[in-house]
């Protein structure tokens, strides 16, 4: 895989690969310059020299035209059949464009499949060998085996650059399906998950005053039925778009997190500051963190009473949800618990947004969740 470590100081030199198409472009251009200079040299501008020159440059121009291909199958074949051959034609008129073959067969490579390219590759090193036997006049074993052993570590080079990339798609794949589970399961427990425990907690308490006191029974049936309501919407948000609440007005949205949650202790929201806009990812980040921070209080905390505290700075946006119960011990928290996915996933959001997250709590000393964003003047 291409995440494997290397030993300090040790780098491929394949390692650019951004960069690997401009440094082919590059020494293609710098050797066919170099020996179309070397021709004219040794063989004078004659006929046969002004065009290798112009051989030269239209080389140079073909091969600088392959960004520009049109989406037509047929265009990229087209296309390596015309480099290959003008390459070809240079290469027996002046075998020093041999040269050119290596950024040549990694175009050849990059536009072609596989197969056909390797074969490719291998016509042009019967070419070089045979342009370098030309001229010699003597049978060179060398000048066999050399460019053979060029054209076999150049395919097996690009082969492996190919399926390291294909390995490096695969796995940045894997991360962002990794991710996107995470995320959708901290949403659904921290909303649709909390919004049913608030329901079950309300018709529990109404089935307990049905007879005694049928107004309490009456308000938390309604509080039951509209906290089912926002559940509904936000399953629907979910399996629609998996987008986040838009959340219009986060003081509000507070207001109604809190007297869901109000069940044996009073919850009071306050709020600090001058009231500014908040964007909507943000906005829905402090509701979902208040509401499922409030859930855990309810179910593990046994407090009397609990505060949540949104304050506006110059440049961040604070809230501060705070109970009197039991307290706990941060670190003893086992993240695959209920109470550990829920504060795992407080932590989460907010680093994903890039904000701040932290617990503080003791056991009898109660418990304060706090989370930070910051806010730009827009």
């Amino acid at each position: 895989m291409c995440a494997q470590s290397q030993p300090s100081g040790v780098r491929g030199i394949l390692a650019p690969v951004a960069r690997l198409d401009l440094w082919l472009h590059v020494v293609l251009v710098v050797l066919v310059v170099t020996s179309a200079v070397r021709y004219v040299m040794r063989h004078g501008l004659g006929l046969t020299g002004v065009l290798v020159l112009l051989g030269a440059v239209g080389l140079v121009l073909a091969y600088s035209a392959r960004s520009l291909l049109p989406g037509r199958v047929w265009w990229p074949a087209t296309w390596v059949t015309g480099i290959v051959v003008l390459w070809t034609a240079l290469t027996i008129a002046a075998p020093s464009f041999a040269w050119c073959a290596v950024p040549v067969a990694f175009a050849v490579l990059r536009i072609i499949p596989f197969r056909p390219a390797t074969a490719v590759v291998a016509l042009m090193t019967l070419v070089v060998a045979g342009s370098w036997l030309r001229i010699t006049g003597t049978f060179d074993p060398t000048l066999i085996a050399g460019p053979l052993g060029i054209a076999l570590v150049t395919t097996i080079a690009y082969r492996a650059l190919e399926r390291t990339q294909a390995d490096l798609a695969e796995e940045q794949h894997r991360s962002g399906v990794l991710a996107e589970r995470t995320r959708l399961s901290r949403d659904i427990h921290d909303s649709v998950g909390q919004g049913l425990s608030s329901i079950n907690l309300l018709l529990q308490a109404a089935e307990q005053s049905w007879t005694t006191d049928p107004q309490a029974s009456r308000e938390h049936v309604g509080t039951a039925a509209a906290t089912a309501r926002d559940g509904l919407d936000e399953v629907r948000r979910v399996v629609r778009d998996l987008a986040p609440a838009d959340v219009s007005n986060v003081e509000s949205a507070l207001g109604q997190v809190a007297r869901e949650a109000a069940l044996g202790f009073p919850v009071e929201v306050r709020i600090d500051g001058t009231s500014r806009p908040v964007p909507p990812a943000v906005a829905s980040a402090l509701v979902r963190t208040a509401r499922g921070a409030l859930a855990n209080v309810r179910e593990h905390a046994d407090a009397s009473r609990a505060a949540v505290t949104l304050t506006y700075h110059a440049d961040e946006i604070r809230l501060d949800i705070r109970d009197d119960g039991r307290g706990f011990r941060p670190a003893n928290i086992r993240p695959d618990g209920l109470r550990g996915r829920g504060l795992r996933g407080i932590r989460e959001r907010a680093e994903q947004l890039g904000g701040q997250a932290e617990m503080e709590s003791a056991p009898g000393e109660g418990a304060t969740v706090s989370v930070r964003f910051p806010l730009e003047d827009r």
